[in-house]
């Protein structure tokens, strides 16, 4: 269109310049010209901004259930990243205190000084509750003997018994939280695959009654919705992966836990050396430690 325009200047300007009478007649067909260029260009469209589609405009557009659907999976998420951050600052707090008891229990010299430790500061984490349940159903059975039914039985026994019930409250209280975790787990991604097919399914039926079929209606509704399937699965994935992350180091927890409750058992029903743990888990040394006398 400009090369148009230019081309017929120059061949003005020319008439112009052979006819000294065509000047006028020159420059009004350029003021034309320059006119009719402005106009067109004035009257060309401008190029329409279109607003791409997104979530947002996908939950506006859904029903009842769509927002429901999505309600579900922002809940979902709240919790499982709730869990994942309480649990977390708990599992280091309780390693933490651990590997203090252990080491001051390792460290005293007697049971007695275990026990006057545990009653100044308390059971705080599942080897001191362990140690002082245990420590008490021995003295206890040692003193009065078997007075209730679920004190028959040797002294050991009676131990193990209680060390066993130790053992199995402090694994559901390391686990609380973790089928919760593994359910928003599993069937986030279910969720948002329903919302996917539902979505899918509204957007078809307003293509259906619509007049025409074009592209744009067909892609971005379907678009839409596979939003859905994505929201699941962001919801679904650190959950699974803090899930298995917390069962590992549950599991080697509560190994542990068991290798101490079996040292201090040994120690409590036979008084027998028990083996030191070194600070740096390489072979352990031997050491006595003085028992209450029977």
């Amino acid at each position: 269109m400009m090369d148009t325009v230019q081309i017929v200047l120059q061949g003005l300007a020319q008439v112009a310049a052979a006819a000294p009478g065509a000047e006028t007649v020159a420059q009004g067909a350029t003021v034309a010209a320059q006119t009719a260029l402005h106009g067109a260009a004035a009257a060309a469209p401008a190029p329409s901004v279109q607003s791409s589609p997104g979530m947002l405009h996908f939950i506006a557009q859904s029903d009842a259930i769509g927002k429901g659907l999505f309600a579900i999976l922002v809940l979902m998420s709240l919790t499982s990243w709730y869990l994942i951050f309480v649990k977390s600052f708990l599992n280091v707090r309780i390693r933490s205190r651990s590997k203090k008891f252990l080491r001051e229990f390792w460290s005293a010299s007697s049971l007695e000084q275990v026990e006057h430790e545990i009653a100044t500061h308390g059971a705080t984490e599942p080897f001191s509750h362990l140690a002082s349940h245990a420590i008490h159903a021995r003295n206890h059975h040692v003193k009065y003997g078997a007075v209730r039914l679920e004190e028959k039985g040797s002294t050991s026994a009676f131990v193990t018994r209680t060390i066993r019930k130790v053992i199995d409250e402090e694994t559901a209280r390391l686990e609380n939280g973790l089928t919760l975790l593994a359910s928003i787990g599993s069937t986030a991604p279910f969720v948002g695959l329903f919302g996917t097919v539902w979505g899918v399914y509204h957007a078809l039926v307003g293509i259906g009654l619509a007049d025409g079929v074009t592209i744009n209606r067909i892609a971005g509704p379907v678009g839409e919705a596979l939003i859905m399937t994505g929201l699941g699965l962001a919801v679904a994935i650190p959950a699974v992966l803090a899930y298995n992350g917390f069962v590992r180091t549950n599991r080697v927890y509560l190994a542990r836990l068991d290798a101490f409750a079996h040292d201090l058992f040994t120690f409590l029903t036979t008084g027998q050396p028990v083996a030191e743990p070194v600070a740096n888990g390489s072979t352990p040394r031997v050491r006595v430690a003085s028992s209450r006398s029977n």
